[in-house]
């Protein structure tokens, strides 16, 4: 194990090399949000030093001091050879993108120009022929267009990037490390013209800071204007502990007079939730300004349909269905029914007679997972989806 310090732009970053046992994470589940079955942290630990990030948590047990102190995982191509490579697989690996990004550590965070890890993993990805989903908040990635571009041709790439907002000023608050929003609009849009799909993750948006209505209409139009295929929205967690502390001290110098409100709306929820009732607001307000300016809110299934199982269709399909019916305040059996599918031993179209036995599957579920099974997509999907 070696430690040692170099420079970045925000301050002086410790970092630690050690050996990782394992690179590839498998979800139980398709995750239907990324749309992506597997998963990769090269790193652990972000210099970006997102204020609200949640990684810095005492769960996600990251050494040292988040925003500052990097574990890299020197190994980790070895090891991403040997889980990639089918001859050493038991079991054939699931179709799905490959989700490059997130979790504890951006894979395109300033170390990447020295290390190189995310450069090489894309290589192993192109060279075993999986599709990939990029998540980041740095244009570092302009640096890795060209096997992306190799990928994109032989598979496909999804490019995403996520915000709190598209405001500059106060995303120099609250993400110190990262390129400006208008930046990161300027790399989506480069990807763009070059023939990639590419989403935005507004997400987290921050409290009576970039929640407001004029705020996420300003992203939701600048997603517009650059093209993008769809925008994904979601609320803050704030974990008791490390993370609420940091971000309190952060907020109590800008933005003082909010901290009576913070302590209204995340109550001590073990997983950080704020109330359900803060939650159904903010997304009342994203569905209806997604929905004017026409723009969808999960990934569209012409960028997924040919490359997932007829299983794993089904279950984000259902997925996005529960979703688009609980941000509207509607109850829903669909993410209960995913559930079940996800847990069957054998292919969901060997049950087509049977369908109702699956708990959370009745009459109208069982009309809409045979829709898709026999053409791909749901009417009523396609009502609830259209923007």
């Amino acid at each position: 194990m070696l430690k040692k310090s170099i420079s970045n732009r925000v301050k002086e970053m410790s970092i630690k090399e050690v050996k990782a046992k394992s690179i590839l994470r498998k979800h139980k589940k398709i995750e239907s949000w990324f749309i992506s079955h597997y998963g990769m942290n090269l790193y652990r630990g972000c210099t970006h030093n997102c204020v609200y990030c949640d990684g810095r948590a005492e769960g996600y047990y990251v050494d040292g001091e988040f925003g500052q102190d990097v574990v890299v995982k020197v190994n980790a191509i070895d090891i991403l050879q040997r889980e990639l490579s089918p001859k050493r697989k038991r079991t054939p690996f699931k179709q799905s993108f490959i989700m490059v990004g997130g979790g504890v550590g951006d894979s395109y965070q300033p170390i990447e120009k020295e290390y190189q890890l995310t450069r090489k993993a894309l290589r192993l990805v192109n060279q075993y022929n999986f599709p990939v989903h990029m998540l980041t908040k740095s244009t570092l990635i302009k640096k890795d267009i060209d096997i992306l571009k190799k990928i994109n041709e032989k598979n496909r790439v999804i490019v995403s990037f996520s915000f709190s907002s598209v405001d500059d000023k106060i995303s120099a608050i609250f993400e110190p490390g990262v390129p400006s929003p208008t930046e990161r609009l300027k790399t989506l849009a480069f990807f763009k013209d070059n023939g990639f799909a590419c989403g935005m993750f507004l997400v987290p948006v921050i409290p009576f800071i970039t929640d407001t209505p004029k705020l996420i209409e300003g992203a939701i139009k600048k997603a517009v204007e650059v093209g993008l295929d769809f925008v994904i929205f979601g609320g803050m967690t704030l974990k008791q502990g490390k993370q609420k502390d940091f971000f309190f001290n952060i907020l109590k110098k800008h933005y003082p007079k909010l901290t009576i409100e913070y302590e209204k709306i995340y109550t001590g929820d073990k997983w950080g939730n704020a109330t359900g009732e803060y939650y159904s607001s903010i997304n009342q307000t994203f569905n209806t300004i997604a929905k004017t300016y026409k723009i969808p809110r999960r990934i569209p299934v012409s960028l997924f349909k040919d490359i997932l199982s007829e299983d794993d269709l089904v279950i984000v399909i259902l997925e996005h269905i529960d979703y688009f019916l609980k941000t509207e305040g509607r109850p829903s059996p669909y993410g209960y029914a995913a559930y079940s599918i996800s847990k069957l031993k054998e292919p969901l179209r060997a049950m087509r007679g049977d369908l109702q036995k699956l708990k959370g599957v009745g009459k109208t579920t069982e009309r809409i997972i045979l829709e898709i099974l026999d053409i791909g997509t749901s009417s009523y999907y396609k009502k609830l989806s259209n923007p």
